[in-house]
């Protein structure tokens, strides 16, 4: 399996998470991808290719255009106000506070367009962010040419919404795979999340279509981030009612029980006969991701890959979450592995 990869990810590299009441250093950090490429390259998975130049402007059919803009100048007008340290919002359009007007004030925009202030803006945030665009469109211009490619994405996507950023997000860069397919023609596209946590902004972005269905295996929102969305109840709306399929649980979940979901998953998969299945590979469902509540070993994400083969579809895997590090490049590769049917 190939792999597209963009050494400039590192752009992203902000130096602050806030957590527990402290900054923290973030764990969506730059190492999180030396893991990884280091596995591809020790299991022999295939190719490590670099993004092409792709035209960019597809972002603003899956975002807003003024949330895009937003992101493009955060920095600068942060840094214009004279802060010292990363961009990290204070306050927030709450229930007692619904203004629908976006404020000039750089403090005011970052309230208005983050959905959670664990994720702070430092100088290349929005670099790091167009080169993850870049990487899912290589490998989605592949696709039609390829059984299945890996998109090692980094910063993540999968909790940014049409026009908020937050949960290490800042585009959905498996709305903007989708999006890309629907240009070559493509009529209908399976998108299954199997990341820990919820694929809140994905879902936000496609909950009114049919020609997406979306289907989320996470921690009940209940008691794990994003909290505010991933519930079981959450079918679609309009066209979409029917096409969006949430399955939340509880923490202490064994593969035993999680793959469950991921079986009923499949069968939707299968029944719904999709022209491409895309798949936000999250691995932080691992015993020991030091922010997440399931119990599967490094062994069972073999299975998850074999099984995610069955479906016979052409195949991207977009890389989401993984934060215990030393071990994110094994259960990563394990997952693709199985997929090709491999078990070591």
């Amino acid at each position: 399996m190939k792999t597209i990869y963009s050494e400039k990810h590192i752009k992203q590299n902000s130096k602050s998470e806030l957590a527990g009441g402290q900054l923290i250093k973030p764990y969506e950090c730059p190492e999180r991808m030396e893991y990884i490429l280091n596995e591809i390259s020790s299991r022999n998975l295939g190719e490590v290719l670099k993004p092409q130049a792709k035209d960019l402007k597809i972002v603003k059919k899956v975002h807003d255009s003024n949330y895009v803009e937003f992101l493009e100048q955060a920095w600068n007008e942060w840094k214009k106000e004279g802060y010292q340290g990363e961009a990290i919002p204070t306050v927030w359009p709450s229930r007692s506070m619904n203004s629908v007007e976006i404020p000039n004030h750089i403090e005011g925009k970052l309230g208005y367009y983050c959905l959670a202030n664990e994720t702070s803006i430092s100088q290349g945030s929005i670099d790091g962010a167009y080169e993850g665009v870049k990487v899912v469109l290589t490998a989605t211009d592949m696709l039609a040419d390829e059984k299945s490619l890996f998109a090692l994405c980094r910063p993540p996507g999968h909790h940014a919404s049409r026009d908020q950023y937050g949960g290490y997000c800042f585009f959905n860069n498996i709305a903007i795979a989708a999006e890309r397919l629907f240009e070559k023609g493509a009529n209908k596209i399976f998108i299954l999340d199997i990341d820990f946590h919820h694929g809140n902004g994905t879902q936000a972005i496609f909950y009114n279509r049919s020609d997406v269905y979306f289907a989320s295996i996470h921690g009940d929102p209940k008691e794990a981030f994003p909290h505010f969305l991933g519930y079981a109840n959450e079918k679609g709306n309009g066209a979409g009612e029917g096409y969006n399929i949430n399955y939340p649980m509880q923490p202490g979940i064994p593969y035993s029980e999680w793959t469950k979901a991921l079986d009923d998953a499949i069968e939707k998969i299968k029944s719904y006969q999709p022209e491409a299945l895309l798949i936000s590979l999250g691995v932080d469902t691992y015993e020991k991701d030091p922010i997440s509540f399931f119990k599967l070993k490094s062994d069972d994400f073999f299975d998850v890959g074999k099984k995610i083969a069955s479906c016979n579809l052409p195949t991207l895997f977009v890389m989401e979450g993984g934060y215990a590090i030393k071990e994110i490049g094994i259960n990563t590769v394990n997952v693709l592995k199985g997929f090709e049917g491999s078990s070591s």
